[in-house]
């Protein structure tokens, strides 16, 4: 089949964003049209979200060995209208307040010095960036841009690690425009911040933007770089057979490409700069064990899947679990796949494959072969056993 060709697109946007709102912005989304050419086409859009740090294009497009990672094309070749957008503060969205180092992370700021800084600094824009509301808005137009642009009456979802914060509450408070909800690797913490009751998705706080604690929240942006970003994934890689050689370099060489100015700071020698990566500071709330059974959406009206490695420690820890997250879904309508020989940046992995090979059987048909429900393992021979 020949390749299909990525076309960008700047989606119009009024910002809710405290640090630029009210102001009239464009948020990036990349399209791959899938649709097979013919009058009958029935045409079927899938809108992709990345998790806290990396952007979308990098986690489901990434450019290496013949793309054969890239999420998104495979399941355009399979005849999926995708969408990969990037909320405020990521990629090639806007990204206000983050052109300014000082407006680091305190705890993140001695990876710039001597580049761009020769000392610690105090925030000049001391709150996060996004909050809950603002970035289900921003989905929010973009589900409408697609559905004006493709005719559909509904988007399936998919969101990898952070993205659950806000595909989750969103697909629960718009179940009439969500198709499927897919979740690799979702953050879910049971006892997550609440919102305001009845439902939990009201604004927690008074006004925003939010500055207390400062530790937490004094600060719009946070940064990681490349040794952090080896060092977090290796504490997850249990055999190499997972992940493949020059995997590391790949993923960081398009992050850097994507961000023209943070590819520019960092590194230990002055005037040598090895690039950091840049990702906004969220407010998040309304996703945890009261909010997530809301109205019985997901699991009926929402079907769900869930996908993780069973190396990843970080959407299982103390604080955060994915088997909870299925236990809280409501409805029946449900699947979930612990994945062997993967962790938490399976995308990038050599298991991508079975990854790819179940999200297309979900996005056409909302089952795997003939489950429709119930929690899986998968071997490394992709058989599937019933874990309960």
């Amino acid at each position: 089949m020949p390749p299909i060709t990525p076309v960008n697109h700047q989606v119009p946007h009024t910002s809710t964003v405290p640090a630029n709102a009210g102001q009239a912005v464009k948020l990036f989304v990349r399209e791959y049209d899938g649709t097979p050419p013919g009058p009958n086409a029935q045409r079927k859009a899938v809108l992709m979200l990345h998790g806290r740090s990396v952007p979308s294009v990098v986690a489901f497009d990434l450019q290496h060995d013949g793309a054969k990672y890239s999420w998104a094309q495979y399941l355009a070749k399979a005849g999926f209208d995708v969408f990969l957008m990037e909320l405020t503060g990521s990629g090639l969205s806007p990204r206000p307040e983050m052109d300014r180092p000082c407006n680091t992370n305190p705890q993140h700021q001695g990876l710039l010095m001597p580049n761009p800084l020769s000392t610690a600094c105090t925030p000049p824009y001391p709150h996060e960036l996004g909050n809950s509301k603002s970035e289900w808005g921003e989905v929010d137009t973009v589900v409408e841009w697609i559905r004006a642009q493709r005719g559909t009456a509904k988007v399936a979802l998919v969101g990898q690690s952070a993205a659950s914060f806000v595909f989750g509450p969103y697909a629960i408070q718009n179940p009439g425009k969500v198709e499927s909800l897919l979740l690799l690797a979702p953050i879910y913490p049971p006892a997550g911040r609440p919102g305001v009751p009845p439902n939990g998705f009201g604004a927690p706080v008074a006004s925003f933007p939010v500055s207390s604690p400062p530790s937490l929240f004094g600060f719009p942006m946070n940064l990681s770089s490349r040794t952090g970003l080896e060092s977090a994934w290796d504490k997850e890689v249990r055999s190499p057979k997972q992940r493949a050689a020059g995997m590391v370099e790949a993923v960081w060489k398009e992050c850097m490409a994507l961000d023209p100015v943070g590819s520019t700071w960092g590194g230990p020698t002055a005037g040598q700069p090895e690039g950091v990566l840049r990702f906004r500071n969220s407010y998040w709330w309304g996703w945890n064990q009261d909010t997530v059974p809301v109205g019985g959406v997901l699991g009926d009206e929402v079907p769900v899947m869930i996908v993780y490695g069973e190396h990843d420690q970080t959407a299982n820890s103390p604080t955060f679990s994915v088997p909870a997250l299925y236990d809280a879904i409501p409805g029946v309508r449900k699947l979930m796949f612990r994945v062997a020989c993967a962790g938490h940046s399976m995308v990038w992995e050599r298991q991508s494959k079975v990854l790819h090979h179940l999200s297309r059987q979900w996005l056409g048909h909302t089952r795997i072969d003939d489950l429709e429900k119930g929690s899986y393992y998968v071997d490394e021979d992709g058989a599937y056993t019933d874990t309960v």
